[in-house]
């Protein structure tokens, strides 16, 4: 139960965190920055595809970020977030960003 209230509270940071960096990109770059990414230009993925654990090709002591929302679990990669970032995925009515 503990690990799974940290990944809840995980998710809530990035959550927040993602929301702050999107706030601030909404402002010019102040000059004293180097922009080297266009913006958008870490493309997220919108309608991710899932299997069931047994089903999955990671190994077993791969990292994942990891959702329980109404009892239904998700992971998603580490390795697959470390060049996208964010995920946009909806379980049920809740919408949500997991975020890396």
């Amino acid at each position: 139960m503990q690990y799974l209230r940290s990944i809840i509270n995980w998710l809530i940071l990035s959550i927040l965190v993602f929301s702050i960096f999107v706030c601030a990109q909404q402002k010019d770059t102040p000059e004293e920055f180097k922009q080297i990414l266009p913006r958008g230009g870490i493309p997220g993925i919108l309608n991710p595809q899932f299997v069931n654990a047994a089903e999955a090709d990671i190994d077993g002591d791969s990292w994942v970020l990891g959702v329980v929302i109404n009892n239904q679990p998700r992971a998603y990669s580490l390795n697959l977030l470390n060049s996208h970032e964010v995920v946009n995925d909806q379980i049920g009515d809740t919408a949500f960003a997991a975020v890396w």
